[in-house]
């Protein structure tokens, strides 16, 4: 199977609209703000681990991510 080229923008896009969603499923769950869990999402592994295509992150789904993310803050 030939493997799809998407481009940045469109990747970009997609990764941004992840993070959107993961946070706002977070600050539902935690009750806190999501303006500030969108900046300690962006400094965390996870955040940046979504925008490394080598992980392949961005290929699951917003609550998957989350519950990454809950998992790394929960081991600091």
């Amino acid at each position: 199977m030939a493997e799809v080229i998407i481009a940045k923008e469109k990747m970009d896009f997609t990764i941004d609209l992840l993070i959107t969603m993961v946070v706002e499923e977070i600050a539902e769950d935690s009750g806190k703000e999501s303006k500030d869990i969108l900046a300690d999402f962006l400094c965390s592994k996870t955040g940046k681990a979504l925008y490394d295509k080598e992980t392949r992150l961005w290929c699951n789904g917003p609550s998957y991510i989350a519950e990454v993310y809950m998992e790394e803050i929960s081991n600091k």
